[in-house]
């Protein structure tokens, strides 16, 4: 067993749900084993209300978040990165910045629940929707036994997790 840290990137077009979500989800889940950050291609520049209140109500870190911009983990000074996941498909189609380290990359999209429209009752399921998807892919993850999987194993967990349920694009086929 080893004491390493992980750092670990979610990334999102607004970094205001779906990324927020994940990073604390992680940071709770995978205390000692992983650094969870998270940051968008366009931040919104604020945290959406419904992901701070899902993530009370689990009994999850609400606290401390902010809508930042990936730019903030490309730039020298920034943690090296072991792992990115895309949890939107917008930003999985971007370009996304060089990361220093070369970390490991997967997409596990989700629907976004900030794109929910209707009474408050109906955001709010789509957030606990979406926290869910992203523990039980987490909580996969986390799970990974890092240090005996070589890397072309550990990239192809890394996909698989982004085809549990709750996926946004279609699994893709074996070539």
């Amino acid at each position: 067993m080893t004491d390493r840290i992980y750092n670990v990137l979610f990334l999102c077009t607004g970094n205001s749900a779906r990324s927020i979500l994940a990073e604390s989800i992680l940071a709770k889940d995978g205390a000692g084993r992983f650094r969870a950050f998270s940051a968008g291609s366009q931040p919104k520049g604020a945290v959406n209300p419904f992901a701070l209140k899902v993530l009370r109500s689990f009994d999850y870190p609400a606290e401390g978040f902010r809508s930042k911009s990936w730019e903030e983990f490309a730039k020298p000074d920034a943690p090296v990165l072991d792992f990115v996941f895309t949890v939107c498909d917008n930003a999985a189609g971007e370009a996304c910045p060089v990361w220093p380290g070369q970390p490991m990359t997967a997409h596990w999209g989700i629907e976004d629940p900030a794109a929910v429209e209707g009474p408050d009752i109906e955001k709010e399921k789509a957030f606990v929707a979406a926290f869910r998807y992203l523990r039980n892919r987490i909580s996969v993850f986390a799970a990974l036994p890092m240090e005996s999987l070589d890397k072309a194993a550990l990239g192809t967990k890394l996909r698989e997790i982004g085809s549990i349920e709750g996926a946004t694009s279609p699994r893709p086929s074996a070539a």
